[in-house]
């Protein structure tokens, strides 16, 4: 009689284990954004609970599978990967912009973008990723800044905005030593433009307006082509 209830606790074991498993190995890919016009789903092949993340992803698109290994994405929906599509560089060809969000919170958005242009080879047509010029350091290169107890003062090209802070009231022990650049970086298309907006701030919690930087499609990568200012 033990023999069989030996027997019996081996089997609900043995279904116990293969049932977690497969569970696990459910989890351990998931669909997280897709494109109907475009014939994109997007997979997580490792989901961080613990940190809330996605990570290592591959694409579906073109008939096969590409893979990217180092994205990742939060895992709050909200923040979902998006999916554009739109002829970004004037080919006549949609191209892929996906949006990657890294990080979020009060005062925290930080986004990463990654193009993927339509592009003609051998095999035939297929999405080939295209670099796009940081905007941190389009910004670094082309905005000079300011900032006193009693003004902000950004400047791009010859145009400079001064912006009086004394009016805020602000306690000088607050202020940074400089306008920041870099805590809220988004990025969208607009009439088939690429645009990254990063906000600028003068304490943890006060932000003065966004940069705006407008892309084009320029030796064989996407450049700044227009950085303005505007005040929030």
């Amino acid at each position: 009689m033990w023999y069989k209830i030996l027997f019996l606790m081996v089997i609900v074991h043995t279904f116990y284990n293969s049932y977690s498993m497969t569970t696990v190995f459910a989890e351990s890919k998931k669909v997280i954004s897709k494109s109907k016009e475009a014939k994109v789903i997007l997979y997580a092949n490792e989901i961080d609970r613990k940190n809330g993340m996605y990570r290592d992803f591959e694409m579906k698109i073109d008939g096969g599978t590409r893979y990217f290994p180092y994205w990742i994405n939060v895992t709050n929906p909200t923040y979902a990967p998006r999916i554009l599509y739109n002829d970004l560089n004037e080919d006549g060809k949609k191209d892929l912009t996906i949006v990657l969000t890294k990080g979020y919170g009060t005062g925290v958005l930080d986004s990463e973008v990654h193009v993927l242009n339509k592009t003609q080879t051998s095999i035939g047509e297929i999405h080939e990723e295209i670099l796009v010029d940081n905007p941190i350091s389009v910004i670094l290169k082309n905005v000079k800044t300011k900032l006193t107890q009693h003004e902000a003062v950004v400047s791009i090209g010859d145009k400079t905005t001064e912006i009086d802070i004394e009016k805020f009231q602000i306690p000088p022990d607050h202020l940074f030593n400089d306008v920041i650049f870099g805590s809220i970086v988004n990025f969208d298309v607009v009439d088939n433009h690429l645009v990254a907006s990063v906000d600028g701030q003068i304490t943890p919690a006060m932000f003065i307006g966004t940069i705006q930087i407008t892309y084009e499609f320029k030796d064989k990568m996407y450049q700044a082509i227009k950085i303005e200012f505007k005040l929030d």
